[in-house]
């Protein structure tokens, strides 16, 4: 392959057999010119140029030093989940990192209002954000908090997910952050975020959406559901007020048979 442009030390444009190709790989552009012989041995990812023209502006737009640090993060997180990640949106995690660390040069801290569920729902994830903002540290000298691991986490974790984009991860964390919030309004109480029944409800309830939507009904036997809503009702009562609160918001509709479960939760809450 022949380089047709250097984009930056570790990024080129080449020619493969007459189809251009973004060649990405530690010091691939290094020293080198138009029409220069591509280096294979030093290339670590090729893409299709005209599928991948964002990717291509991306490059010319963001630091370089910020799209390896990217890079070496994907690599990090899919040497630990071992598998290969969606390509879909890795401009957007690149971009995303390159515009996190100006925000903390710049003094500006965002918080991640869904930390603590993050944290329960994609723990492995999370860790790997925990390793991207060491990594961000030691590389560029910027120090950030856990809020943007769990913003690392959330590509992270769209990027297991082939056909997911990262919006639909947001959304659906939020509806269990606003059904958390829900129950802790209902019931007036202050829940202990690191209490193992906490755990349990938020784990529980991204499995009631995730079956909600794809119609998948975890069937409860129907003497034990009204067994358990006529002894835990103030329960069950919350677990009514939370699926009719995701309903008008979200247009999420819950089986019934899934509040038996979610009742289960609360009344675990309740008690401790």
């Amino acid at each position: 392959m022949k380089i047709k442009k250097v984009l930056n030390n570790n990024a080129v444009i080449a020619v493969d057999n007459g189809e251009e190709k973004i060649a990405i790989g530690n010091g691939v552009g290094f020293n080198k010119g138009k029409n220069d012989i591509l280096n294979q041995q030093k290339v670590e990812k090729l893409f299709i140029l005209n599928e991948n023209e964002k990717l291509q502006q991306l490059l010319l737009r963001i630091p370089e030093e910020h799209f390896a640090v990217s890079e070496e993060i994907m690599k990090h997180a899919e040497e630990r989940l071992g598998t290969e990640l969606n390509e879909h949106i890795r401009v957007q995690l690149a971009d995303h990192i390159s515009f996190a660390i100006e925000r903390e040069q710049n003094g500006i801290h965002l918080k991640n209002k869904l930390l603590q569920e993050i944290k329960i729902l994609y723990t492995e994830e999370f860790e790997i954000g925990k390793w991207a903002i060491r990594h961000i540290k030691e590389k560029c000298g910027v120090q950030m908090a856990d809020d943007e691991a769990a913003f690392i986490a959330l590509y992270v974790h769209t990027m297991k997910m082939q056909g997911n984009d990262v919006h639909e991860t947001v959304r659906q964390t939020t509806m269990i952050q606003d059904m958390v919030q829900t129950i802790k309004e209902y019931l007036d109480i202050d829940i202990q975020e690191s209490d193992i029944s906490f755990e349990r409800l938020v784990t529980h309830l991204q499995f009631a959406v995730t079956r909600a939507k794809s119609y998948d009904s975890h069937v409860m036997d129907q003497e034990m559901f009204e067994m358990i809503k006529m002894k835990y009702n103030f329960s069950y009562q919350c677990a009514q007020n939370v699926a009719s609160q995701l309903q008008s918001t979200y247009n999420v509709i819950l089986p019934e048979e899934e509040l038996g479960y979610i009742t289960l939760h609360i009344e675990r809450l309740r008690k401790y």
